[in-house]
């Protein structure tokens, strides 16, 4: 059976070592309990003892009636010596973190890997209880460059630039269809566009049904369905919570509600305004991305049918602020957009310290260095030291007084880290 390598592995196995509950969290689907019974594998090969309990089947949920019976499962299965015991679904048990808190506060000898899909109990409340014993790790949708590594069958896996450079014409093909069926890892591994099809509604009806109204027990799923088609349809533009609410019919409180369990359920994740006044910041209206570009065009009806990639400016900008988000995780940086009254417009500004980075992305091959009025603008206000604008494949520079102007191409994002284009860029100045 083919296997989509994951970075995230490497981390998870690091983390094996230490007493901390390792907790993975992501969307539903994400490859959660397929990544837990690797590492329960790696760990049995090495003579280790383990043990797998989910909380999907009925015949362990009894094992979860208390603590108390839980303990005496895993001796049970471990005896009171050192093992390591994975526990799947944890949202599906009430009071999870009270729950986790207390097993793990039994200073026991087994360490605790432990997933869930998103929602209010995982992110919120489990997070709470866990204080400073709990490390978190968030397995998302297949990223871009895992999903190329595994098309070409991991023979670039350790030179993705030499291929990049090289393969243009591959590449732009691995994008195409990036952006067209996103990274769940079912619908990357089926050939068939009918059955792609099938697993992802399959994927969002199952999400609707169990996260949304099981878990976080919404009533109207199908308002609630509605608003992730809308707010689908408007991916790189400002958020109007009262123009949603008018439209779906339903409070404004209920729109802030159901936008709020689209971030918690690893669905959207909202941008908000660059601005030095914080409360003016917070005021004003965010942009929300998808997690998932497949699950996106699949609400919209255009799920494997966007032809031409350079006529999708806002799902390339979506891709690109993925890539940001995760480059910038554990980063002391924040993720920003920037829009004015007169309708300048940056998509994306990334503020570390004192220092800022204006990114703007152009879903375009661009043939010569061409400076917009919205970036002079940013540049005339903030006088910010370089400005990034990311293309398909150009790539170059210019300066506007002491500011260095630099076209790069997607792929670098993917294959250097900020830190050294940052070096890069200060070297040349």
């Amino acid at each position: 059976m083919a296997v989509i390598e994951r970075k995230i592995l490497k981390e998870l196995k690091d983390h094996l070592n230490k007493k901390e509950i390792s907790l993975i969290i992501g969307p539903r689907q994400s490859g959660k309990t397929f990544l837990m019974l690797l590492l329960k594998e790696c760990l049995e090969k090495k003579g280790e003892k383990t043990t797998f309990l989910s909380l999907d089947f009925e015949a362990d949920k009894k094992f979860f009636v208390s603590q108390d019976a839980l303990v005496k499962k895993i001796e049970l299965e471990l005896g009171k010596v050192k093992g390591y015991v994975f526990i799947d679904e944890i949202q599906r048990k009430e009071d999870a973190g009270l729950f986790l808190k207390g097993i793990y506060d039994m200073n026991l000898a087994y360490k605790f890997i432990v997933s869930g899909s998103g929602s209010m109990e995982l992110k919120e409340k489990i997070h709470e209880s866990l204080v400073g014993r709990k490390r978190i790790f968030e397995l998302n949708t297949i990223s871009f460059d895992e999903f190329v590594n595994f098309k070409t069958n991991y023979r670039y896996k350790e030179k993705l630039t030499n291929f990049f450079q090289l393969e243009k014409e591959k590449t732009f093909g691995f994008l195409r269809e990036y952006l067209n069926f996103g990274g769940y890892p079912r619908v990357i591994l089926e050939e068939k566009l009918s059955e792609k099809t099938k697993i992802i509604d399959e994927i969002f009806h199952s999400y609707l049904e169990k996260d949304i109204s099981y878990l976080l027990k919404v009533r109207n799923t199908e308002a609630f369905s509605s608003s992730v088609k809308i707010l689908a349809s408007q991916i790189g533009n400002l958020i109007s919570y009262s123009e949603l609410a008018s439209t779906l019919g339903v409070s404004f409180q209920t729109v802030k509600n159901y936008l709020w369990y689209l971030e918690k359920t690893f669905i959207t994740r909202k941008l908000t305004p660059y601005s030095k006044n914080i409360r003016k910041e917070i005021s004003k209206s965010p942009i929300m991305y998808f997690c998932d570009l497949g699950l996106r065009n699949y609400t919209l009806g255009v799920f494997g049918n966007v032809s031409d990639i350079k006529e999708s400016g806002f799902l390339f900008q979506n891709f690109i602020f993925n890539i940001l988000r995760e480059k910038l995780c554990f980063q002391p940086a924040s993720l920003h957009f920037w829009r004015t009254k007169d309708r300048a417009e940056i998509d994306f500004i990334i503020e570390f310290g004192k220092e800022i980075l204006p990114i703007e992305v152009k879903c375009k091959n661009i043939r010569k260095p061409v400076i917009g009025r919205s970036i002079r603008s940013f540049i005339e206000r903030y006088h910010p030291s370089q400005v990034w604008i990311i293309n398909i494949d150009f790539e170059a520079a210019k300066k506007i007084g002491s500011t260095r102007i630099r076209y790069l191409p997607f792929w670098k994002l993917l294959t250097t880290s900020l830190e050294d284009i940052l070096k890069e860029n200060a070297n040349h100045s």
